[in-house]
């Protein structure tokens, strides 16, 4: 298994519309893509691209809202209220070899393989087993067709 990119940094937010005005008015993002719900997981998703070398995109941000009281982050933003860094995701070429690779190694899995928000295979493996870090592993997108809602 070889790890690739930092794909994005998952960041928690009460209001993905107030943390849109801080990336565009405090960073100086240009904002290009809009919010969009994830049902399944219970969250609604907006990325931010940071600037890139060469007129290319840097790692994104991926903001991410509740989606209603049950969704997961309600526990996160309850000890958090203003939001935070929740995880860190990389990309893998294959998303069944990483997960072999990392339950060889006694990781900890976080439920069962599924679609993310870029549209490609996803699992996140427990902060306890990753230095305290919540990690998601996603399949890198084909042909680098990265997210541009």
């Amino acid at each position: 298994m070889k790890l690739g990119r930092l794909n994005h940094i998952g960041v928690a937010t009460p209001s993905i519309a107030e943390s849109l005005r801080y990336y565009r008015d405090v960073m100086g993002a240009s904002i290009t893509h809009e919010p969009f719900d994830l049902e399944e997981q219970g969250v609604t998703v907006c990325f931010v691209d940071t600037p890139g070398e060469n007129g290319t995109n840097g790692t994104q941000i991926e903001l991410i809202e509740p989606l209603g009281e049950q969704s997961t982050l309600t526990g996160f933003l309850a000890k958090n209220p203003a939001g935070g860094q929740h995880h860190l995701c990389y990309e893998v070429e294959d998303i069944e070899d990483a997960r072999k690779w990392f339950e060889d190694m006694g990781k900890r899995i976080l439920g069962p393989t599924r679609i993310g928000a870029h549209g490609t295979p996803i699992f996140f493996l427990h902060p306890k087993d990753m230095m305290g870090q919540l990690t998601e592993i996603m399949e890198t997108p084909k042909d680098d067709a990265h997210w541009s809602n």
